[in-house]
């Protein structure tokens, strides 16, 4: 009898849309607020306005309230009026008007509530909800993995922050603010960088590029896109060297291509300015093997964090960025190269490489403001840029030459291009000077600041940028060690030992 009385209530409970059982543990919701939100929906066009980017239907924990807001999206997106009439219709249309209760339920919700004020309050305590859900969801699978023998730990830990960082990049999203505290905080920054001396950003220790930016700034996202054998890795290899060992900013560099014994092996070149050649081989004279030990503490010591994986997702360098934020306050994130990281597609098949582009550049950018540092991404760029010649016979990169993906500009807060004549076998800039060993960085888009063409000095035997003007740029390896070699010592290596679609050594 007991038995059949407590069976009746469950059906009660159910048929009441507020399913509770005595001493049961259900997991986090707010039925009635559900309701109430569902309700002043249906009765006002505000309430739909402010909560319309604020939920999702499955953060509704009744499976018929994540139809009937399914349907109120639905009417939104196509801007039809929202009423109860509207969404009856919608939910007929749909054939799932008699399963959520009908047109009689819709009624019920919309005569809870008299106005739509707290709406957005209200929605957010939903979410709140659904986010705990979520993370009991996601402890319960972690927690049975954990007993598995067979799962690698690391791989264990790397889902675990993946899907909570999912949660919370889908989930909690930020509210507008008023203009005057906006104002407010503006001007103190302002305050703040008028006492500042120097750069307001992270130097790059290229001085007219500094000028142009006042150093890589927080929250940017920064396109340095080129040819392979222009000299991608080089540059931000060199900046990062700049960065790190002068300034002693933590740096990131996920390079997707090269091992971190490569990437080494180039710092070691930049930093001692010994050919990089010489580094594959190991036939370094008694003077360089000095030189370069004289030298090591100063790479081993600076604060740059390497990661060779081949093959990473855009959210799994979120997650390692944030991981490496916190663990050593990096300031700046290398990407080496855009178009060698994946994007997880969820399973669509019709998803296409240049939808996917869009997804990794949308990403890095909500990286960049998330962290608040700046993201250099290094980027391919079409053949187009080499079928292509201005008057003057130059064959200078353009925006349009971005590979792949328009999203990419679109993103980017700084979009720019590396350019060496001298690899085209052009001898001569317009104005008649050479250039040899001279590259152009092109800033073709600055949104906070101006754009123009800067001369930079590139060394190609040492893979190695500098200001044009850098007189230490003349350091020999006989003025440091009063040591005598010989002059096959700085002979530049031969180009075709490399592989330029790979931007290998030295380039």
């Amino acid at each position: 009898m007991e038995n059949k009385q407590f069976l009746e209530e469950v059906k009660k409970q159910a048929g009441n849309k507020n399913f509770n059982i005595p001493g049961a543990k259900l997991p986090p919701q707010s039925i009635d607020l559900e309701r109430s939100v569902l309700g002043a929906m249906l009765i006002d066009k505000r309430g739909v306005d402010e909560v319309i980017d604020i939920l999702e239907p499955l953060n509704f924990y009744l499976p018929e309230h994540q139809e009937i807001y399914s349907a109120i999206i639905e009417l939104f997106q196509a801007g039809d009026p929202i009423d109860i009439l509207t969404v009856s219709n919608k939910l007929r249309t749909r054939g799932t008007l008699k399963p959520v209760g009908g047109h009689y339920y819709l009624v019920e919700l919309s005569n809870l509530v008299a106005t739509a004020a707290h709406i957005e309050y209200h929605a957010r305590i939903i979410l709140q909800m659904y986010v705990k859900r979520r993370l009991i969801e996601i402890s319960g699978e972690i927690s049975e993995k954990a007993f598995d023998d067979e799962v690698d730990v690391l791989n264990l830990l790397d889902e675990a922050e993946k899907k909570i960082f999912e949660v919370s990049q889908g989930s909690l999203k930020k509210g507008s603010v008023g203009i005057s505290s906006v104002v407010t905080d503006v001007k103190k920054q302002l305050e703040e960088l008028a006492k500042q001396e120097g750069l307001s950003g992270i130097p790059t220790g290229f001085n007219i590029l500094d000028e142009y930016t006042s150093g890589w700034q927080n929250g940017d996202l920064i396109i340095v896109a080129a040819r392979p054998g222009m000299g991608k890795t080089a540059f931000v290899l060199t900046m990062a060297r700049n960065i790190a060992v002068d300034h002693n900013i933590p740096v990131a560099i996920f390079n997707l291509e090269m091992t971190s014994a490569q990437l080494i092996k180039r710092l070691f070149s930049i930093e001692t300015k010994i050919p990089a050649e010489k580094f594959r081989s190991g036939k370094l004279s008694e003077a360089e093997w000095t030189l370069l030990n004289n030298k090591m503490d100063l790479i081993s010591n600076a604060p740059i964090y390497i990661n060779d994986s081949s093959m990473l997702s855009i959210f799994d360098i979120r997650a390692q960025a944030r991981r490496m934020k916190s663990q050593f306050d990096i300031q700046l994130l290398v990407i080496d190269y855009l178009q060698l990281v994946h994007a997880q597609t969820g399973g669509k098949q019709n998803f296409n490489r240049e939808q996917e582009i869009s997804t990794i550049s949308r990403n890095l950018k909500s990286l960049a403001k998330e962290l608040d540092i700046p993201v250099i991404a290094l980027s391919q760029l079409s053949r187009k840029v080499e079928e292509r010649k201005d008057a003057a016979g130059h064959k200078r990169p353009q925006l349009s030459d971005l590979r792949e993906s328009g999203a990419i500009e679109q993103d980017a807060d700084i979009v720019s291009f590396i350019y060496r004549p001298e690899y085209y076998k052009i001898e001569t800039w317009e104005d008649d000077t050479p250039t040899e060993n001279q590259a152009e960085f092109i800033i073709a888009k600055h949104r906070n600041g101006k754009t123009g063409n800067i001369r930079l000095r590139f060394d190609p035997q040492f893979g190695r940028f500098s200001d044009l003007n850098d007189f230490n740029d003349e350091f020999t390896i006989e003025s440091s060690l009063n040591n005598d070699i010989t002059a096959d010592d700085f002979l530049p290596p031969e180009k075709d030992n490399f592989n330029d679609e790979n931007d290998g050594l030295p380039f």
